[in-house]
């Protein structure tokens, strides 16, 4: 039996209880339980954890109820008339709910059964300790309803660091589901940061919903510090678009579910520039994920630390049109109204994939974020880390990264 709603844990109230050829009542002390149908030996037995009257009760246990000489025929959860969520055991002698919300007011209600015929009802009202300090999620990748690519990961971000001890109550908190079908795991950047992405080479199945829900009510991270609401959201998968940019023969392949619908020449990064072993003019190999297109980008020779004024050594300052970000280091793909020399000549870029304008538009209009641009033939690689540039990680090692080592199958 499954019920649905809210969450449920250790909390105080008052507990009536009831049985089919005997009535008893009373009320629970502390956090114990109150046990229906006792007065009736032929009668089954009803537990409830926490006690009817438990002011204090802990977010973390949730409700227990346990029948005796019978079976539990029905079990009901609520918070403000919501049902909450729970599991019945295989032999329907325990029901167990998930974690409740810290500071709120619980009541449960239960029925037991048994060969004999003979029923035990049994209640419970109570309240749940309050968070001295919330664990919340402060912002999620993609934003609601967003329309993005095949490539896009996941990322949950939160409002405090979480120890490492706690990280895998988190994860068993986070549900992602989605329409079609895929395999892939959590990795934890940091203490406060969580990816979603699907398995290398299986990406997302186009034009579908995926739904993302954090259970964190009555999560416990630390001493007083509790997750104090669900999280949930959803977004949608676009067409499958995977664009193939050779530096080698300069140039770019454009395939839209699986149909190539457009090429173009281009010039990718120059090279010649070394610092601290990476030639910095090169543009990286590797999976990219498109992260923001913008009309118009100001780019500047200031990243690599050169006067914009100073021509003789490289500098540079320009607004350039229909920019598709690849990149955290500065890798576009754009619009070069003054290339149109190099594109499929020669590698005349800081870096960047410079495209004609015409293809740069119909690019620009064309992508979602996290659409997957894959670029060969440089000698630079492109780091896991550098932007959304995860399928970079072997698959082995971002599993990982998971708290609870373990892939996730989304269907």
């Amino acid at each position: 039996m499954r019920l649905r709603g809210m969450g449920a844990a250790g909390v105080t109230g008052v507990v009536v209880l009831f049985a089919s050829t005997a009535c008893s009542g009373g009320e629970g002390k502390g956090t114990g339980s109150t046990v229906a149908g006792q007065e009736d030996a032929a009668a089954p037995e009803v537990t409830i954890t926490p006690a009817t009257g438990t002011t204090r009760a802990a977010p973390e246990d949730g409700v227990v109820v346990k029948a005796a000489n019978g079976t539990l025929e029905q079990v009901a959860v609520t918070i403000k008339g919501k049902p909450v969520e729970g599991r019945m055991s295989a032999d329907k002698t325990v029901w167990k709910s998930r974690t409740l919300i810290p500071g709120a007011v619980y009541e449960v209600s239960a029925v037991a059964r048994n060969d004999k015929g003979k029923t035990t009802t049994a209640t419970s009202r109570f309240k749940t300790i309050k968070a001295a300090s919330p664990l919340t999620i402060v912002d999620m990748i993609p934003m609601p309803g967003e329309k993005v690519g095949i490539g896009m990961p996941v990322t949950l971000t939160f409002n405090r660091p979480i120890p490492d001890r706690a990280k895998k109550y988190v994860e068993r908190a986070l549900q992602i589901r989605s329409t079609k079908p895929a395999v892939g795991a959590w990795f934890w950047i940091n203490d406060r940061q969580v990816i979603f992405r699907t398995k290398n080479g299986q990406y997302w199945k186009p034009n579908q919903t995926v739904a993302v829900r954090a259970n964190l009510a009555g999560i416990k991270i630390g001493n007083g510090v509790y997750g104090i609401s669900d999280f949930g959201r959803k977004f949608r998968i676009g067409d499958a678009h995977v664009s193939i940019a050779n530096a080698k023969t300069k140039q770019m392949v454009v395939k839209v579910n699986g149909k190539t619908v457009k090429k173009t020449p281009i010039s990718a990064g120059k090279g010649g520039r070394v610092v601290n072993g990476v030639d910095t003019y090169l543009t990286t190999s590797g999976i990219h994920l498109t992260m923001s297109k913008h009309r118009v980008e100001r780019m500047t020779s200031e990243w690599m630390g050169v006067d914009p004024k100073d021509k003789a050594n490289g500098g540079y300052d320009l607004l350039l049109p229909h920019a598709v970000r690849i990149s955290s280091s500065g890798e576009y793909v754009h619009a070069s109204p003054d290339r149109y020399w190099a594109f499929g000549r020669v590698n005349a870029s800081h870096g960047c994939i410079n495209t004609p304008p015409p293809f740069a538009e119909w690019f620009y209009n064309l992508t979602y974020r996290g659409d997957i641009v894959i670029v060969t033939g440089t000698t630079r690689r492109l780091p896991w880390n550098n932007g959304w540039s995860y399928y970079e990680m072997p698959w082995s090692q971002w599993v990982k990264g998971s708290a609870l080592d373990r892939e996730v199958r989304t269907g």
